[in-house]
C-alpha cells in the first residue's frame, strides 16, 4: 500500500534549517556528554556539553510556538488514540504517511525533551554544590533512560524509512522529505540557524576560554609552591 500512496507524493521542504541544526547540534553534544560523563579530567567539556542541551531545548520549546508550520507542537503532538493507531498500523507493516513527525515519534520527542531538562537540571545542581545525592542519582538515571530513547529512536526512524521508502537521515540533512503536494513550508529561516550556531560556538569559546584561565592559574599556583 505504502508504494501506491508514495507515488502520488513528491519531496517537500518540511524540516527548516533551525529543526535540522537543532537535532545535530543535540546529537553531539548528548554523544560528547555521554563520552565525558566519568572522567574528572573532561568534566568542564561534559558540564558544556550538558549546558549545550539545556539550551537548545529552550530554543526548541520557544520554535515550538512560533517555529513553521512542521516544526510546531501543535502540528504533530497528538492524543493517546492517534498514537495507539499509528503504532497498530506500524504492526501492519503499513504506517499512514505524515509530513512532519508521526504520532509515536512526536512522543519521543516530547519524552526526550523532558528527560534533557531533568538531566541538565540536576546537572547544574551538582556542578554549582547545590544538591545530595539525589541529584546524582537523578541525574544517571534520567542520562541513562534518555540513552534507551536514542536507541529506540534510531531503530524507529531505520524500520520508518524502509516502511516509507524513503531515507528520514537525509531529510534531516537537505530538510526534504515525502509529502503530499501542499505540505511544504515556505521559508527555511536560515538567519535564525546561522544565529543559533552562532551563540552555541560562542559559549563553546567562552568555556574553553575559561578552562584555559583555570589552566594557567594552576601552573602558577605549581610553580609558586616551595
Amino acid at each position: 500500500m505504502n508504494v501506491k500512496v508514495q507515488l502520488n507524493l513528491e519531496k517537500q521542504l518540511i524540516w527548516d534549517w533551525p529543526v535540522r541544526l537543532f537535532h545535530w547540534l543535540l546529537v553531539l553534544s548528548f554523544a560528547g556528554a555521554w563520552i565525558t560523563a566519568d572522567s574528572e579530567r573532561w568534566r568542564l567539556v561534559h558540564v558544556t556539553f550538558g549546558y549545550t542541551m539545556l539550551g537548545l531545548v529552550v530554543f526548541r520549546l520557544v520554535w515550538g510556538i512560533v517555529g513553521t508550520r512542521h516544526a510546531r507542537f501543535a502540528s504533530f503532538v497528538r492524543g493517546p488514540v492517534a498514537i495507539l493507531r499509528y503504532a497498530r498500523s506500524l504492526l501492519t507493516l503499513s504506517p499512514e504517511p505524515y509530513a512532519g513527525h508521526n504520532p509515536v515519534g512526536a512522543l519521543g520527542v516530547i519524552v526526550l525533551l523532558g528527560l534533557i531538562l531533568i538531566t541538565a537540571g540536576t546537572g547544574h545542581l551538582i556542578y554549582s554544590n547545590a544538591a545530595g545525592e539525589w541529584a546524582e542519582e537523578m541525574h544517571e538515571a534520567a542520562a541513562g533512560i534518555m540513552l534507551g530513547m536514542v536507541i529506540l529512536h534510531v531503530i524507529g526512524v531505520t524500520a520508518t524509512s524502509l516502511l516509507h521508502w524513503e531515507n528520514l537521515v537525509g531529510a534531516m540533512i537537505t530538510g526534504r522529505k515525502i509529502a503530499a503536494p501542499g505540505a511544504a513550508i515556505r521559508w527555511s529561516f536560515l538567519w535564525v540557524a546561522a544565529v543559533m550556531l552562532a551563540l552555541v560556538l560562542g559559549f563553546w569559546w567562552t568555556q574553553w576560554q575559561s578552562a584555559a584561565q583555570i589552566r594557567t592559574a594552576a601552573s602558577a599556583l605549581v610553580i609558586k609552591d616551595p
